[in-house]
């Protein structure tokens, strides 16, 4: 009998040394990847954005399975994901983040499709200990429960470390080739990429805008200000300079040519501001500014359209209007940005 596992593949380090694993020991592997919105490397891949260096920025779950030589499936989870970013069962992390949740979720999708395929188990790339919401060993015992997955999951880099389960009892799988990797160090995982010849994101680690501090800020603060949050939030905490005008009203300014095509996809959702010639940046407000406020609006886009006077247009949902913006003073921007000013400005 041929034995079949299905892979939750992220594209990260670890995932992919857990699919190598297992394809050392013969198992004929399918890998899964879920779309949820909130990867980083994918949001600026899709914005066309460029790296350091002038590469492009790639799918890393389409790469690592490249590498890996196995068949991939991109399921989009996104827009049920965003309800359980939005209500969290068990909590969110340091940040923002429903790792639990996100666990559950993503495994409850995996068991659907490794029962209807007709996999015999579920591969992951977990390691106890690394992450402390939802790595340690009595949250993957009741993630594996919750999920309905009781002993078939398989953690290759930490099994040895873990209950035997189904796949290693069967003899599906060979126990002692397995790893006990445990904690936050990824020396061990390192030797091991280079053993069997594995690139991967640099750096290493996690690449979900829902861990991040500057987003986490960005939602709290939304929240504060405007009592709810809304999909569309979830989407453009992730973009632009955000500033908090004095009415309460939000004004989200694009830092580049990607983001300015993202920004105005969204233009007939909301209001939007612009220098008249299109030579510079593009932004849009949340809220309705008073009239008194939309000369601060024209003069903020005026500082991100090369920092220097012109002519801004300003369409509200009822009107447009045209105005003279002159580049608003370092004061003004340090007043109204919103960013989390105990640690490091972002995309300032």
């Amino acid at each position: 009998m041929k034995i079949r596992a299905v892979a939750l593949l992220s594209g990260g380090l670890d995932s992919s040394l857990a699919v190598r694993l297992l394809q050392d020991q013969g198992v004929d592997i399918k890998a899964l990847h879920f779309y949820t919105g909130f990867c980083i490397t994918e949001h600026k891949r899709r914005l066309g954005l460029r790296r350091e260096d002038g590469s492009q920025y790639v799918n890393p779950a389409l790469r690592a399975a490249a590498q890996l030589k196995v068949p991939i499936e991109v399921v989009d989870i996104s827009t049920e994901y965003f309800d359980i970013v939005l209500n969290p069962k068990h909590g969110y992390g340091k940040s923002v983040n429903p790792c639990v949740d996100c666990r559950i979720f993503m495994l409850k999708k995996a068991r659907e499709f490794m029962e209807s395929e007709g996999y015999h188990f579920v591969i992951t790339g977990e390691v106890l200990g690394q992450r402390p919401m939802s790595q340690t060993f009595e949250r993957l015992i009741f993630i594996e429960r919750e999920a309905g997955l009781e002993g078939y999951i398989l953690r290759p880099l930490s099994a040895k470390l873990l209950p035997i389960t189904i796949p290693e009892g069967l003899g599906w799988v060979d126990r002692e080739k397995l790893l006990g990797i445990r904690g936050r160090g990824r020396k061990r995982q390192i030797e091991l990429a280079k053993t069997y010849g594995l690139s991967y994101e640099q750096p290493a680690g996690g690449c979900c805008y829902l861990t991040d501090e500057n987003y986490a800020y960005r939602f709290r603060e939304a929240f504060s200000f405007e009592g709810r949050i809304t999909r569309e939030d979830l989407v453009l905490f992730s973009v632009g300079r955000h500033f908090r005008l004095p009415s309460g009203a939000k004004l989200i300014v694009a830092r580049n040519e990607g983001e300015v095509r993202f920004l105005k996809s969204f233009k007939k959702l909301y209001p939007h501001a612009y220098r008249k010639d299109e030579r510079g940046t593009f932004a849009l407000i949340k809220g309705r500014p008073p009239r008194e406020e939309l000369q601060l609006i024209a003069d903020i886009i005026a500082r991100y359209s090369k920092n220097q006077e012109c002519e801004v247009v300003i369409n509200l949902q009822d009107k447009g209007l045209e105005l003279w913006g002159k580049p608003a003073e370092d004061l003004l921007i340090e007043a109204f940005k919103i960013y989390n000013r105990v640690g490091e400005r972002h995309g300032a």
